[in-house]
């Protein structure tokens, strides 16, 4: 595993601090004596946004890292890895189904080490390539844990540097409640289980949110049997309610056990399995147990007392429309604000923080207008609002749909699981919302959000519905839905 670096470093007396002006110094900021404007922790999605933004902008930018390489934990536990692990495992299903490897009586059974292999190639492709960005924008890179001592002094490597401004993009990691054992060889957070050695045949997923979703149907494809325990009422329930309807039923379509509205009372690790024990009275049993129940803001050793700032229990901070923190030089973005806690949305709020520091503005970002990417198989994605919203807030609208099974490109691929939806409005046809559940979701939507984006009028039903599509593909989803919701207002 990956090892965090373990807390600040000594701060001696004798620590001697980079002199400010022996450096450039920006056009924007020459009235402080600052070793840099921008002072960026983290380099995940948010931090490099951050980053890069600021420098192209003409800041004199560093950065600080305490994973090994660049990229965070985005690359190197979250996203990339876990997206890796899923399209192995789904090129190992979709060549498993194909008539001719059937006919010839091939069985791919891959180890879990076999389905990873191509997880390291892909990790250090990306990280020479973030690498490369610092590089060439001559951003120095200060490894380590970055701790800060004051509003403008943040010492990394045994190194004290004083800055104008910080971003803070420290990421987050699973949440550990201390009565779980998560040294038990059987007992995995969304971090570990993608060190898991060798296969098995059951296991049980605590918390059905986005990760934990996305795993139950990874290892549910994998052949395994799968408890989904939920402490909700609903899957996923920040999505339309059509949607949570569609990859409920898929789900349990294909095998997974959804069991909603539970608690844990207590979770026991054995020689031979992981025993959880809910509070409805229910005991379930399976080979290993994955938490996946929440996450924590990497702010521990930030040495946020020292500026003032006071996170919450699961160590994330509070921020204005701006990224600012209650220091309004100091901002914070990615998984350490909490919601959306996705890598786009981060990378954006990075940028946002960056253009906000510059005075420049950055209403042209759509910071708050990002779509949902949920890679369970199919895959769920969506952006603006979904019927329940629409209904609360009294908005006149109607429903367009297009089912896959009835596209020629999805009944030639054999992917026709699944559906785009469109919500308009019925007086203006304006496009409210865009929901997508099946293979290529997360690409689909793009279609729809730029619409929804383009101003004066053009952001309407009539686009789709006037727009001629290529034949066939997955794009034509969005006249058929445009055509069977406009058919719906007569």
């Amino acid at each position: 595993m990956i090892q965090r670096s373990g807390g600040a470093e000594s701060l001696e007396s004798d620590i001697e601090p980079i002199t400010w002006q022996s450096l450039p110094r920006s056009p924007r900021m020459t009235e402080h004596p600052f070793d840099f404007d921008l002072f960026v922790i983290g380099t995940g999605p948010g931090g490099e946004g951050a980053a890069m933004q600021a420098t192209k902008g003409g800041l004199r930018v560093a950065v600080a890292e305490d994973f090994p390489e660049i990229g965070g934990g985005c690359t190197h536990r979250g996203t990339i890895p876990s997206k890796a692990l899923r399209y192995a495992i789904t090129s190992t299903v979709k060549a498993m189904a194909n008539p001719t490897i059937q006919e010839m009586g091939v069985r791919l059974t891959p180890t879990m080490d076999q389905l990873r292999r191509g997880t390291k190639t892909i990790i250090a492709r990306q990280v020479s390539m973030r690498r490369s960005f610092y590089d060439r924008n001559s951003v120095p890179v200060f490894r380590g844990t970055a701790k800060l001592l004051d509003p403008h002094t943040v010492i990394v490597g045994g190194k004290k540097i004083r800055s104008a401004g910080f971003v803070l993009a420290p990421g987050s990691r699973p949440f550990r409640p201390d009565d779980v054992d998560f040294e038990h060889p059987r007992i995995f957070d969304s971090d570990t289980i993608l060190d898991l050695a060798e296969r098995v045949s059951s296991i049980t997923v605590y918390g059905a949110g986005v990760i934990g979703t996305e795993y139950a149907s990874m290892f549910r494809n994998l052949g395994c049997k799968v408890n989904l325990v939920n402490t909700r009422e609903k899957l996923l329930e920040f999505l339309d309610d059509e949607i949570i309807d569609a990859i409920s039923y898929h789900l349990r379509d294909q095998g997974v056990i959804i069991r909603h509205n539970e608690e844990m009372e207590s979770i026991r690790g054995c020689e031979d399995g992981v025993v959880l024990a809910l509070q409805s009275g229910k005991m379930l049993k399976s080979d290993v147990l994955l938490w996946a129940n929440g996450r924590s803001g990497n702010t521990e050793a930030l040495g946020l007392e020292n500026v003032g700032l006071v996170p919450d229990s699961r160590g994330q901070l509070a921020v204005n429309e701006h990224f600012q923190t209650d220091q309004p030089h100091i901002y914070a973005v990615g998984d350490v604000i909490g919601y959306p806690s996705l890598a786009s949305a981060a990378y954006t709020q990075g940028r946002a923080a960056a253009m906000h520091r510059m005075g420049e503005s950055d209403d042209s970002l759509r910071a708050y207008d990002i779509p949902t990417g949920i890679y369970t198989s199919p895959e769920i994605s969506s952006v603006g609002k979904t019927e329940r919203e629409l209904t609360a807030a009294k908005i006149p609208y109607e429903v367009g749909q297009a089912q896959f099974r009835s596209l020629a490109r999805a009944q030639i691929t054999g992917s026709t699981v699944g559906m785009l939806k469109l919500l308009f409005n019925r007086e203006t046809l304006e496009i409210l919302g865009v929901h997508c559940f099946g293979t290529n979701a997360s690409e689909i939507v793009h279609i729809g959000q730029a619409i929804m984006a383009q101003p004066g009028g053009s952001n309407t039903l009539k686009y789709f519905i006037e727009t001629t599509f290529n034949y066939p593909t997955m794009a034509e989803a969005y006249r058929v839905a445009a055509l069977n919701g406009y058919n719906r207002l007569f």
